[in-house]
């Protein structure tokens, strides 16, 4: 149950947490992103990618992988970012941002193939979403939409990464390609772990409260 809850408990105390603040900043959200960046990385390299590399041909699982950093890419075109922590779209914009909400959607879903009952990715998936939700919830609230829209995009956000594991779990036609989609899922983690950890960083210099947020991250992952 914790696989389908955990996931949109995320989004909701995201949501929770923006509602009560005003600024990102109230949260240090940057030093969040750092942790929850470092923690899904070490994540996917301590759990997900060792379980891939054991079920496919080794150049066939970078191929895979690869191929999720490129659908990320794709997917960041129309997001403008909002995956790892920005959402550059005009508050004062009353049209609702479909490509944002869309391709969202189709991050937490894929997303929600990497959990499964034998691994840790749901933590990892829990600790990147409260963040993104925080800042996606921020900026809704402060766009012109009308609360009905706002209710409806966190709705459905919330629920695409519990539907993505439903679906691997269920779907006996996913069980022959499951390990592909993790390769690919693999890429998009290590694309928007990594993007956080270096855009965290202003100006590229050296922050120790940083460096400590990746350093827990890290042992966190490891230890669970």
């Amino acid at each position: 149950m914790s696989d389908y809850l955990f996931p949109f408990l995320a989004v909701v105390l995201g949501v929770i947490i923006a509602r009560f603040t005003k600024s990102s900043k109230s949260w240090n959200t940057k030093l969040l992103l750092s942790f929850s960046g470092a923690f899904l990385l070490a994540l996917t390299l301590f759990e997900l990618l060792p379980e891939v590399y054991n079920h496919l041909e080794a150049k066939s699982t970078g191929l895979f992988i690869m191929g999720g950093i490129l659908l990320q890419i794709i997917l960041e075109l129309f997001s403008k970012g909002a995956e790892h922590g920005h959402v550059h779209i005009h508050k004062n914009s009353t049209a609702f941002p479909w490509l944002l909400f869309i391709s969202l959607c189709i991050h937490s879903f894929l997303e929600g193939f990497s959990i499964h009952k034998h691994n840790d990715m749901v933590y990892g998936v829990l600790v990147h979403k409260i963040p993104i939700a925080i800042i996606i919830s921020l900026f809704l609230f402060k766009a012109k939409y009308g609360k009905l829209q706002i209710a409806l995009f966190l709705l459905v956000f919330a629920c695409m990464t519990p539907l993505g594991t439903l679906i691997s779990h269920t779907w006996q036609v996913l069980a022959h390609i499951g390990h592909i989609l993790n390769a690919m899922v693999i890429g998009i983690f290590l694309h928007i772990s990594t993007t956080i950890l270096f855009e965290s960083s202003d100006g590229h210099k050296f922050n120790m409260s940083k460096f400590i947020a990746i350093i827990l991250g890290v042992s966190v992952a490891f230890l669970i």
